[in-house]
């Protein structure tokens, strides 16, 4: 039977830190007792990025977005919005300057502007699933490389990307892979450096929750 909805929760440190873990299994255990596991799937993702209106649940393909979702709210949602199609109104996001409720997303003003790049997977796959991620295009640049280019033709595209370090530096990549490549010796290694040591900095530890393939 083909998956008729599916929970996203989110896993980030923020929610979290506000007992998403829970809402978790309560939404769980609420779909096994309504005998809904080949229908409906609850996933935990990667962060959604509003840590301050956390834990946040994401129904698709409703697309209908709630926050500051508590085990008693997620019960409602199994009750109400999966089994009978109605939308938990008061976890909807309500806009704080107009006091409407704005279900979705992408009708959210904090993320209106937003265009995720290195993060447009976070909050929609499984980071622990890695067949997931294949699914969303992953690793197709690796396998053009690895079957239709020469290493000196990767580190020119590179190169001529523009491409530099996310650091206090932005020192340019390509030139990093180059010195790389002509050092001496068989055997080299790749360091994940992931340190958060710059002051409220969550963005390696938010792709390596959300996105880490």
């Amino acid at each position: 039977m083909p998956l008729r909805m599916e929970l996203l929760v989110c896993g980030g440190t923020g929610c979290q830190a506000s007992n998403s873990n829970k809402v978790l299994e309560v939404l769980r255990q609420g779909i096994k007792e309504a005998n809904l596991q080949d229908e409906v799937r609850v996933l935990m993702t990667g962060c959604f990025g509003f840590c301050e209106k956390g834990p946040i649940v994401k129904v698709m393909p409703d697309n209908i977005f709630y926050v500051e979702v508590d085990e008693e709210s997620a019960r409602k949602i199994v009750a109400e919005h999966v089994i009978k199609g109605r939308i938990v109104e008061e976890k909807i996001y309500k806009e704080p300057k107009t006091e409407e409720r704005l279900p979705e997303q992408s009708s959210i003003p904090f993320y209106k502007k937003q265009i995720r790049i290195a993060l447009r997977n976070c909050g929609k796959i499984d980071p622990e699933n890695i067949n997931e991620y294949i699914a969303a295009d992953g690793y197709m640049a690796l396998a053009r490389v690895l079957t239709e280019m020469t290493p000196e033709e990767v580190i020119d595209i590179v190169k001529r990307s523009g491409l530099r370090g996310r650091g206090g530096g932005g020192f340019p990549t390509g030139l990093k892979w180059e010195a790389t490549r002509k050092s001496k010796g068989d055997v080299k290694y790749v360091i994940c450096n992931a340190d958060e040591g710059d002051p409220g900095a969550f963005m390696d530890r938010s792709i390596l929750e959300g996105d880490p393939h």
